[in-house]
């Protein structure tokens, strides 16, 4: 009888027991499931989207970059990029005998997109652990859709911007030029980055295993377009000038030229263009050296085409006035070892001949009669030693040296523009205040619809006179290849030695020229500087001063500048611009 009862005892027990276990493993469960789903319940969503949601970036529409007329000198054109996800594609089932698999699905892939099979498998194959990788970008609509045609697993497009510049070479070192993830490297594209960006969008959306998208997730945030800039740049003036000065460069067989017009009265860079050049929608065969902004980076001595800043110094002075007469006999100064030599022994000569002759000796007397810092000060004002500030990269600052004694030597050679060096831009900047009646306004690459507050640096009297002496080199000195039907222009030429690594090289030259126009009221300055020419001609008269003349008639008539030359004189100006003309050792 205890048997019995006992069995049943511990049968009772034995069903408590799993009841028990039962009830136990039910609160536990239900205690995870509670934490879970609600202590829990943020980290859990956040790692199941992790896992199934995806977040898309909407490219931003990069903004246009403008000639000062509306031109088009960069902008985006929309085209799809060919993106995969190797590791959805290598975890479909694999079936060979019904042609279904990864080598399979790669087979087509490489077929439909033109490429050897096994480059696009060791691709995949190296990448097979990731979720996302580029097969091809920036490509055409209708090659995109052949390709998704193919319905490969893993495989999509997404929408990317490709910029484009219509000018191409004509205006590649002011505009510069993007790479292919959209950011600026060069020019006006890496120096306004941050603005012509723009603010991306966002799309979020669930994708299930296979990557398959199943429905968007929220709201859409759309994208910010970046900022149109507009530049100064007259497209027009850009050509006219980057034609000539490849003219030039060809036919003087010279290593490099840079050119750049002013307007006078707002500091407007018009035109800005360099040789060599570079073609930014094809960068293939892209050399480095093809990418320097010369006008803005290369640096040069001036030479003679300083002589004008050191004879504002002098009648600044008050020591001197236009009649001034200078003895510059017996054509040498000497300075211990260094002798100072002009072409010939012009004797006593003024300020206007001392220009159309190009004296160095007139030049330096003058400057050793002053106080000693009288020329560097001249110099200083106009910016020479001083960026320009138009925000290029790699701007140059040039060298105006400074020195708490100066040596007569030391003086002599800055008054006609040697020991010390300028850009392109930076000569085109002092010349367009002397132009600008000695006020000087800031130069800038953006169009002005207000000119900016500027310092007046020459008085006008000044500045005027030394216009009219500059006039007289055109019209009877070095200048003469320099001038324009119907226009009165006004200008210096220069020649000066190149540095070489052991001093000046006398058989290497740059070949410069320094201008404005129309003289009687300027309104635009221009600089010419042709770097090695190697032909039988090298002197700035005979190489930069055509160019001018030719781009600047251009500019002049095409901004409907009207002529200033007195209808009796035109006839007779055609006639002696085609006069041979002998120039003078100094400029």
């Amino acid at each position: 009888m205890k048997t019995l009862e006992s069995s049943q005892y511990i049968g009772k027990w034995r069903l408590r027991f799993v009841y028990g276990m039962a009830l136990i493993l039910f609160v536990v469960a239900a205690g995870r499931l509670f934490y879970l789903t609600v202590v829990d319940k943020a980290f859990l969503q956040n790692q199941g989207e992790i896992r199934a949601v995806r977040t898309e970036s909407i490219p931003a529409t990069r903004g246009m970059i403008l000639d000062r007329r509306g031109e088009p000198l960069a902008v985006s054109t929309p085209t799809w990029t060919i993106i995969a996800n190797p590791k959805a594609l290598w975890r479909m089932p694999s079936d060979p005998t019904v042609g279904v698999g990864p080598e399979q699905e790669i087979k087509r892939l490489a077929e439909v997109m033109g490429v050897g099979r096994a480059w696009l498998q060791e691709k995949f194959e190296a990448n097979k652990n990731r979720s996302f990788m580029y097969l091809r970008r920036q490509i055409p609509p209708q090659e995109a859709d052949a390709i998704m045609a193919a319905k490969v697993l893993g495989v999509s497009k997404m929408k990317e911007y490709k910029r484009f510049y219509p000018a191409g070479e004509v205006a590649s070192h002011v505009v510069g030029f993007t790479n292919i993830d959209d950011k600026g490297q060069e020019g006006i594209e890496l120096a306004y980055d941050a603005a012509l960006q723009g603010q991306p969008g966002e799309r979020r959306y669930l994708k299930d295993l296979s990557g398959n998208i199943i429905h968007g997730i929220g709201d859409e945030i759309h994208e910010r377009p970046g900022e149109n800039i507009e530049l100064s740049i007259d497209l027009r003036l850009q050509y006219l000038a980057y034609r000539e000065l490849k003219a030039a460069v060809t036919e003087h067989r010279a290593t490099s030229a840079s050119a750049v017009i002013l307007d006078v009265k707002t500091g407007e860079i018009l035109a800005m263009v360099n040789q060599p050049s570079y073609n930014p929608n094809d960068r293939s065969a892209l050399e480095y050296e093809e990418l320097r902004n010369r006008a803005v980076i290369d640096l040069f001595e001036p030479g003679s085409t300083m002589k004008p800043f050191t004879i504002s110094a002098a009648l600044m002075s008050g020591q001197y006035s236009t009649e001034s007469i200078i003895d510059t006999s017996p054509g040498y100064m000497r300075f211990g070892r260094f002798t100072i030599r002009d072409a010939a022994n012009y004797g006593a000569i003024d300020f206007e001949k001392l220009l159309i002759k190009s004296s160095n000796v007139g030049a330096s007397k003058v400057a050793l009669s002053l106080s000693q810092d009288a020329v560097w000060n001249m110099d200083y004002e106009l910016g020479i030693g001083s960026p320009v500030g138009i925000g290029f990269p790699g701007e140059a600052t040039g060298v105006l040296p400074s020195h708490p004694k100066w040596h007569p030597a030391e003086v002599a050679a800055l008054s006609y523009g040697y020991g010390l060096s300028v850009s392109t831009l930076q000569l085109a900047q002092a010349y367009m205040a002397l132009a600008n009646h000695g006020y000087r306004v800031p130069v800038t690459i953006f169009k002005q619809d207000i000119p900016a507050e500027g310092k007046q640096v020459i008085p006008s009297q000044v500045a005027g006179d030394v216009v009219k002496m500059m006039e007289a080199v055109v019209q009877r000195g070095s200048g003469k290849a320099a001038q324009i039907p119907g226009y009165r222009v006004a200008g210096k030429t220069g020649t000066v030695h190149k540095v070489g690594s052991k001093g000046y090289e006398y058989d290497q030259y740059i070949a410069l020229f320094a201008g404005v126009a129309p003289a009687s009221n300027p309104r635009l300055a221009m600089v010419v500087m042709v770097n090695d020419p190697k032909g039988r001609e090298y002197y700035g008269g005979e190489v930069a001063a055509p160019v001018f003349s030719r781009v600047m008639e251009g500019a002049l008539t095409t901004l409907n500048i009207y002529p200033d030359m007195p209808e009796g004189l035109r006839e007779v100006r055609l006639q002696t611009k085609k006069l041979p003309y002998q120039v003078a050792q100094g400029g």
